[in-house]
Order: structure tokens, then C-alpha cells, then sequence
């Protein structure tokens, strides 16, 4: 005999949990397809021109955010493997436990990007990245994929929090 299961709480979170990894998984996906297409159209260092301020290149960045640490003896590849995989185990919490749209959607592309430049350092010992702006002899860091999509993630946050709770009429709960 089977023992009936309550649908409402046996997929509570399950509908919008896997819309928001549907949305970590397409960041994922992107950011690997690009990659690979960049490892395998350069040599490291090459750029092809697209504008005068934009240049795709091949660039490993052995660090974190603006190549900090890059010049570390290569502990650095562990640590931050090490921070991207307790942050993603925090943010599949957050997920699961819900919120506003914004919000869900700025953890998922988070989710998306950190895991895929965890796939690199894992797998490559280095993050690949190869969109370069610059401008009258200024550069900005190259960067990828996923940490565009880290960027827009950590912005709809902020958005977020600037938001106004909602309070659930007839009690003094504020909801979100």
C-alpha cells in the first residue's frame, strides 16, 4: 500500500525552484559555449578587432575580480574554488526558500556565473576570459560570460533591496 502524498507540499517549491535553475543552467551553458569557442578560435593574447573599443581576446585569469591574486603561487585556484562553492550552496538555499522575482532571478544568474568559472578553475586551473573594452589607451579587465552574468545578478540584488516590503493586510508581517 502506498501512502498518499500531500502535492502541495511535496512540490511546494519545485515549479519556480526549477524556472530559477533553468535560468543558472542557461548562464552555464552560454558561458562554456563561449569559451570553448574562444579556446578554440585563439592563441592566447590574440585579438580580433570588433569596434574601436571593444576586442574579443584569449585571456586566463588565474585570479579573482580584476586579476587579484593572480600572481599567487596557485593556492589562490583552491580558495576561490573553495568560496564559489560555499556561496552556491548558500544561494540554492536562498532559492529555495524563495522571494520576489528580482531577487530569485539575481541569485540564479549569480548561481550561473559562479559555477561556470568554477568549472574553469576545477578543470583548467584558470578562468577564461575574452570580452575587452577599451578606450584611448585605457582597458578595462577582460572579462566573461559569467561574470556578466555575476554583475547583472549582484544588480537586480541591489534593486531589490531598495524595494519596499509588502505587508500582508491584517497583520503586521511584512512579506516580500
Amino acid at each position: 500500500m502506498t501512502t498518499p502524498t500531500n502535492p502541495v507540499v511535496a512540490g511546494a517549491a519545485s515549479p519556480r525552484w526549477a524556472r530559477w535553475l533553468g535560468v543558472s543552467v542557461a548562464v552555464i551553458a552560454a558561458d562554456q559555449l563561449t569559451k570553448a569557442l574562444i579556446l578554440a578560435a585563439f592563441a592566447p593574447g590574440e585579438q580580433l578587432v570588433i569596434t574601436s573599443f571593444f576586442n574579443l581576446t584569449l585571456a586566463f585569469n588565474p585570479g579573482a575580480a580584476f586579476s587579484f591574486l593572480a600572481s599567487a603561487d596557485g593556492w589562490q585556484r583552491w580558495l576561490f574554488a573553495a568560496i564559489a562553492a560555499v556561496a552556491s550552496a548558500v544561494i540554492l538555499w536562498l532559492l529555495r526558500r524563495g522571494g520576489s522575482a528580482p531577487y530569485c532571478l539575481g541569485l540564479a544568474l549569480i548561481l550561473g556565473g559562479a559555477l561556470g568559472n568554477l568549472w574553469d578553475r576545477l578543470t583548467l586551473g584558470t578562468v577564461v576570459d575574452f570580452l575587452l573594452f577599451h578606450y584611448a589607451g585605457w582597458a578595462y579587465p577582460a572579462f566573461n560570460v559569467a561574470d556578466s552574468a555575476i554583475t547583472v545578478g549582484a544588480a537586480l540584488l541591489i534593486i531589490d533591496s531598495f524595494r519596499a516590503p509588502r505587508t500582508d493586510p491584517g497583520t503586521n508581517d511584512a512579506r516580500t
